[in-house]
């Protein structure tokens, strides 16, 4: 009986410490916005790396690691790379994950359909009203997007 308690309280500790390092993994995970129109995405943290891809205005990161004065991060499709961290703040903001939406002038399936984007547009968050996301675009142009339409 005693050695099933033992290894009961072994067992439990175990899954405990396993929860907390895969929870403090994901605490670490930080959500930024660019900041700057156009960002340069690198292979490694410094401008000598290369410039793998380049990302607009608005456009949502998960921070996963600092180094420096740069970030590494992963997007909405998963990919991941280094950006300085004086081209991102914490602004609200989101990006398209279907292929075509619909932006409202409203919130609502009822309001006159604005314009339509494609996967991968991001927008800042200018306010919520229940499922729906009052956005703007980095050209300015604002309207209202159903949250299941984003990342």
């Amino acid at each position: 009986m005693m050695i099933m308690n033992s290894k009961r309280i072994i067992l439990n500790t175990f899954v405990v410490v396993i929860l907390l390092i895969i929870c403090s993994g994901v605490a670490l995970a930080e959500r930024f916005t660019v900041a700057s129109k156009v960002a340069n995405i690198r292979s490694g943290p410094g401008t000598k790396h290369e410039i793998l891809w380049k990302i607009e205005k608005y456009h949502p990161l998960f921070v996963l690691k600092k180094s420096g004065q740069w970030y590494y991060f992963r997007d909405f499709e998963g990919d991941r790379g280094w950006i300085h961290k004086t081209l991102v703040c914490k602004v609200q903001s989101v990006i398209t994950n279907k292929a075509k939406c619909n932006i409202r002038s409203g919130p609502g399936t009822g309001f006159k359909v604005l314009f339509m984007a494609e996967k991968g547009i991001p927008f800042k968050v200018i306010k919520r009203k229940n499922k729906w996301i009052h956005v703007q675009h980095a050209d300015g142009d604002k309207g209202w997007i159903h949250k299941s339409l984003l990342w």
